[in-house]
């Protein structure tokens, strides 16, 4: 069988798997194995395997990941959640909406911890969407906002994907972090934006809280205190140049466990508890790292990364046009399945387009292409793909966060959240093409900070 022709067959089945609701890491290594052995036969497999998991798993940057998991798992049980919806309710909640907007702040505050869209979505939810009840939001409102609020744990720094995406296209960690800082934040301000639009335009869907007294405002403020450190010492120790990701990463988990012994929020269940969580998610994550890398290899030997990329060359559509393609892609699968798993199992078919669309290694001289160098690229479509695979955990009919929400709100139609998160999901394709016209959102900070 031509090379090109196995290699698509082999995404047919590994689409038909994952449809038939095989775990994706299996799906890949099955695929994987069996491309190769009937492309190369089994003695280069085996031969690749001697060293394969190896190598993936001894990658240095990739320590960070279970840091950064155990820092999350520990903020959950320590109340963080519970300080931050009611510290920033403090601030907003007595505008038209606040409680909402107190919802998005508190997720924005808490994915910096996290890490974790679906994390983030979960935990807010069990917090905030009690709240938004006693105070008579509507049902859409309610459970549209901890939706979308849920999708700003996979961008806003620390983010665990994004350590992914940097180790795959040999970015570097710390400067994807700086990246990421200003398209989260932009994020947060279009959602509160949304919110404030939305009650003016349907009244009573979020009536306003009442002022708090002096006395609870300060409590209240005081709760915002413990994650503003945890981020000041893991991200600014970061930005600073202070230490590098993994070592800050050990920092935050040391100063999470500190809070929450000294709060009695950790005892030694709850600790065995997140240590347990961690290393589970942890070989999830490694597992599909395995998968994707098996598939990668079988994919690169059939040669259908570069066939895509001779593809969008000769197609005679411009490099945005090919953009716009790939990030469509991007939202579609978003449905289906989680950031991970997408990143890990696209990454290695739409990066070469890009890079081809761009000239190969250099800026093409004429300013075609994306007008600018591989390694600024590399940023600028890092950013973008984890925005759209954002768009795809609440865009229909399978939006991931959209399943985790209703799970907690069963007397809520899912048709109702979906109607309720589409202003959320027309602000991120404005926010989209913000940062597709103006690049310098994304590179201004690196380049700033020297990233």
């Amino acid at each position: 069988m031509d090379p090109i022709l196995l290699g698509l067959s082999g995404l047919a089945v590994l689409i038909a798997l994952i449809a038939l609701r095989m775990p994706i890491a299996y799906a890949m290594i099955l695929v994987g194995v069996v491309g190769t052995t009937l492309l190369n036969g089994p003695a280069i497999l085996l031969a690749q395997l001697k060293t394969l998991g190896y190598g993936q798993f001894s990658i240095y940057d990739l320590s960070v990941v279970p840091m950064f998991i155990l820092m999350g798992a520990l903020a959950t049980k320590t109340g963080l959640s519970r300080d931050l919806f009611r510290g920033a309710n403090a601030w907003l909640g007595w505008m038209r909406g606040g409680t909402a907007m107190a919802s998005i702040a508190a997720c924005a505050g808490f994915g910096a911890v996290c890490g974790s869209s679906l994390a983030t979505a979960s935990t807010m939810g069990k917090v905030a969407l009690p709240e938004l009840r006693r105070y008579g939001y509507s049902p859409a409102l309610a459970t549209g906002s901890l939706a979308a609020g849920g999708v700003l744990g996979i961008l806003i720094p620390p983010s665990v994907v994004l350590v992914v995406y940097a180790i795959i296209v040999e970015a570097n960690v710390v400067t994807m972090f700086m990246a990421a800082l200003i398209p989260g934040l932009l994020a947060v301000v279009m959602f509160l934006l949304t919110i404030a639009i939305y009650v003016r335009l349907v009244p009573g869907a979020g009536p306003a809280g009442g002022a708090e007294s002096r006395a609870d405002f300060l409590k209240a403020t005081r709760g915002l205190i413990p994650v503003l450190v945890v981020f000041g010492i893991v991200i600014g120790g970061i930005y600073a140049g202070l230490y590098t990701p993994t070592p800050a990463a050990a920092i935050g988990v040391f100063v999470v466990l500190v809070f929450g012994l000294a709060r009695g929020q950790l005892d030694r269940e709850a600790i065995r508890a997140s240590v347990l969580e961690t290393a589970g998610t942890t070989a999830m994550i490694y597992l599909i790292l395995l998968g994707a890398e098996l598939l990668k290899i079988f994919m690169s030997r059939a040669g259908v990364p570069q066939a895509a990329a001779d593809w969008a060359l000769a197609s005679g559509l411009s490099p945005m046009a090919i953009l716009l393609i790939l990030l469509l892609a991007l939202i579609l699968l978003g449905c289906l399945m989680d950031s991970l798993s997408m990143i890990l199992l696209v990454l290695p078919f739409f990066w070469p387009v890009i890079v081809a669309m761009n000239g190969g290694d250099y800026q093409l001289a004429d300013g075609a292409g994306y007008g600018m160098s591989t390694e600024d690229l590399k940023i600028w479509f890092g950013i973008l793909a984890l925005v759209v695979v954002e768009l795809g955990l609440i865009t229909p009919p399978v939006g991931m966060n959209v399943f985790v929400i209703s799970s907690l709100a069963r007397d809520v139609p899912m048709t109702t959240t979906f109607r309720g998160v589409s202003p959320f999901f027309a602000a991120e394709l404005v926010r989209v093409a913000i940062l597709i016209l103006f690049p310098s959102l994304t590179l201004g900070l690196p380049l700033l900070l020297g990233g």
